[in-house]
């Protein structure tokens, strides 16, 4: 099929149409013809093929995507609630009581478990300035050992030192 025009539109056209053909099995091979597919397009007195079923539902594909998907599902229980802008406010204004910082030394006693509790320092250190209570800001710890350390040629013992911790500065609030 050879056609010749000086148009490039129609030997684009007759091209495409050419490889349209040879694409969809019209190009004489032998083998059985099946209609070109219709792309929803009827010609004017053709009936519409009744159509395939469709095929069945798959199963559910346990890819990342779809267990992201569940886990998306899940997001409203794992994670607190948003508060609103109001209630936002009311906690910063309650947080931002009027406030000072306070500085001294007062010394961390041991917890129950030996840790320093800074807090109960704090609490002193701004009772010692007028204030209800405190929060711990600052704090410094220091080795004290005792005499025995100083013995020239004494084997140092576990027991002979210990680190004492104090609160330096202190947020307070009445």
């Amino acid at each position: 099929m050879m056609v010749r025009s000086g148009n490039p539109a129609v030997r684009l056209g007759t091209l495409t149409s050419a490889v349209l053909l040879i694409l969809l099995g019209a190009g004489g091979t032998g083998r059985p013809q099946s209609p070109p597919p219709s792309l929803g397009l009827q010609e004017q007195g053709q009936q519409a093929a009744p159509s395939t079923p469709a095929p069945p539902a798959r199963e559910e594909n346990p890819g990342l995507i779809n267990e992201m998907g569940k886990l998306f599902d899940k997001l409203p229980s794992i994670l607190p609630p948003i508060k609103s802008p109001g209630e936002t406010m009311n906690d910063l204004s309650r947080l931002a009581k009027p406030s000072t910082v306070v500085s001294g030394r007062v010394a961390c006693p041991a917890s129950s478990n030996g840790a320093p509790d800074c807090k109960q320092a704090a609490d002193q250190l701004c009772q010692a300035k007028g204030y209800k209570e405190g929060k711990s800001l600052n704090a410094d710890s220091a080795e004290k050992c005792s005499a025995k350390v100083l013995i020239p040629g004494r084997q140092r013992k576990p027991d002979d030192c210990r680190t004492d911790t104090f609160v330096t500065s202190a947020l307070c609030q009445n």
